[in-house]
């Protein structure tokens, strides 16, 4: 089988997140949410998903031994999908002929990639994942065996690890599944599932928790590791603002993005947009701003995908999340009643802007439209603290994560930042950034479990219409105790929540943020060179600083 090569779709990576079920509808391939999840991946689009085909009894069955076809993979985005989509389907298509895959047509590793940019990985990244998920679902495919919630995770999983050891593109998975299943509970439980330490990091793991369910399971599984993370489907579906009436119109809505700040249907996009209120000197100049924010957004809404399913839910919904970031900062210098007036007086403007310009574009008015992203990069590009989190400490770390042929690694060796590999990336490399952020603001070690949800739950109340994603830390010694009684509270004022344990250690290696001394953050500093990445020499070097790097998700990654 051979096929034109070509390079379509780009245009749906204007969007940053996406939802798939899992859900397998009648004529439906077993292959597509998986297929929709990698294509939108190496879109660098962040896609959530759930575990809905295994309540559906669907069995494996092994391809045939005796007839076998070759599928000639074509070097692009979209042969790489159809090749995994092939292997998928050929264990559960009964008398379906085994394929075997040949990719000498695939572009050396290092070859420039024209069309989307970055370079090429070669062909052994696709190679090893179409080699773990036959290893996946072959001996499963032996006993006849029903797809299982493990084994769907296991293979999205790998999908995304594949995207992301590629080092072209970086994206982002979280997995939705039931609170009472103990399979997907041990999910990241590696003493049990020690085959799954190698990819079980490619996606955040929560639950659909249910309003009024007994929460003392999952509190005890979060205060070894931080997950599961909770949303609460019911609030996302009925509610908008949730200092509002119930709507219900997300009555179609199945799932949420990776960081949790968008409510999502099946095959939905969504683009996101931020915005800096600290910056603003008044809330007239601010709601300038959001002018321009949401008519960029609602633009974005006006094309169309290569997936006509997406086309379809984004035609009727034109969702989009206008984002505050730098909270911390605004609670900090104008206090947080001014907040609540900026939060108030900015969404009545957003749903003005909303009818003026999709009666100008002939479109329908944006189902929902405000959220409050976890953000990063771009928050510190502005001078800003993440989203509605608060510093890690006066003093801290943090790291980057880059690939090992980005031209960007050399010279920050050469300045003296410190780097080492990435566990459990091959190919890949940490930069650890020593940052100050400066004097009077509160560190989160300074603000308690409980403000940091209640702070949650005032932006859900006041701004977001879609969701807010927040990331609480808390003191396992003095305050895991409490995250039962806190749920019990919050599940009705809150879309969802995730949290993370303070440890000495962090919860993880290579954690994107670690606190520091200020004797460290000097040590390190003094290490530290003037940063060079080939810049013309009549440049100013004060303004050639990069800034500090935050990033969505808990994980910041530059891609070459």
């Amino acid at each position: 089988i051979i096929h034109h090569e070509g390079t379509t779709g780009i245009y749906a990576a204007l969007n940053n997140c996406a939802f798939v079920s899992t859900h397998i509808k009648e004529g439906m391939k077993i292959s597509k949410p998986f297929c929709f999840l990698m294509d939108a991946s190496m879109l660098g689009v962040g896609v959530g998903f759930d575990t809905q085909a295994a309540q559906q009894n669907i069995r494996l069955t092994k391809p045939s031994e005796n007839e076998t076809r070759t599928f000639i993979v074509p070097d692009s985005r979209e042969g790489w999908v159809e090749a995994v989509g092939l292997l998928i389907d050929s264990y559960f298509t009964p008398g379906a002929a085994a394929v075997k895959f040949d990719f000498s047509r695939i572009r050396p590793k290092g070859t420039p990639i024209k069309g989307f940019g970055g370079v090429a990985s070669g062909s052994d990244v696709l190679e090893a994942l179409m080699e773990d998920i036959q290893k996946t679902l072959h001996p499963l495919a032996e006993k006849n065996e029903i797809l299982s919630i493990s084994t769907i995770v296991d293979i999205m999983n790998l999908i995304g690890r594949c995207v992301v050891a590629g080092n072209v593109r970086r994206t982002a998975e979280i997995a939705f599944g039931p609170p009472t299943s103990s399979d997907y509970l041990n999910l990241k439980n590696y003493k049990e599932n020690p085959q799954r330490m190698d990819y079980g990091w490619a996606s955040n793991n929560s639950v659909f928790a249910e309003l009024g369910m007994d929460y003392t399971d999952i509190c005890e599984r979060i205060q070894d590791n931080g997950e599961p993370g909770l949303a609460w489907l019911d609030n996302m579906k009925d509610f908008s603002r949730m200092g509002d009436e119930p709507d219900r119109k997300d009555k179609r809505a199945l799932g949420g993005n990776p960081c949790l700040e968008q409510t999502l249907e099946s095959y939905e996009l969504c683009c996101l947009v931020e915005t800096f209120p600290n910056n603003h000197d008044s809330v007239e100049d601010f709601k300038r701003t959001l002018n321009s924010a949401f008519l960029y957004a609602k633009t974005v809404t006006l094309g169309h995908t290569h997936w006509p399913e997406t086309n379809t839910v984004m035609t009727r919904n034109r969702r989009i999340g206008c984002s505050m970031t730098g909270i911390a900062q605004f609670i900090n210098s104008k206090g947080l009643h001014q907040l609540k007036e900026w939060c108030e007086g900015g969404y009545d403007h957003i749903q003005d802007c909303d009818k003026k310009y999709s009666e100008m574009f002939g479109v329908p008015r944006s189902i929902k439209t405000t959220s409050i992203k976890p953000s990063g990069t771009v928050s510190l590009l502005a001078g800003a603290t993440p989203g509605m989190h608060y510093p890690e400490s006066r003093h801290y770390l943090r790291r980057v994560r880059i690939p090992n042929s980005s031209d960007l690694l050399e010279p920050l060796k050469k300045a003296g930042y410190p780097i080492e590999p990435a566990i459990g990336q091959e190919g890949t490399a940490v930069v650890s950034i020593p940052i100050d952020a400066g004097e009077g603001i509160r560190t989160v070690e300074q603000v308690s479990m409980w403000e940091q949800l209640s702070l949650a739950s005032f932006l859900q109340k006041y701004w977001a219409d879609n969701q807010v994603s927040c990331t609480v830390t808390f003191d396992p010694e003095t305050e895991g105790k409490e995250i039962k009684n806190a749920l019990n509270y919050f599940q009705y004022q809150l879309k969802g929540i995730s949290f993370l344990p303070k440890l000495p250690a962090g919860a993880y290696p290579q954690m994107p943020y670690e606190a520091i001394t200020e004797e460290q953050y000097e040590e390190i500093l003094s290490q530290i060179e003037f940063l060079d990445f080939g810049s013309k020499s009549d440049q100013n070097p004060e303004r050639l600083n990069p800034p500090d790097l935050y990033c969505d998700t808990g994980n910041c990654e530059i891609a070459k």
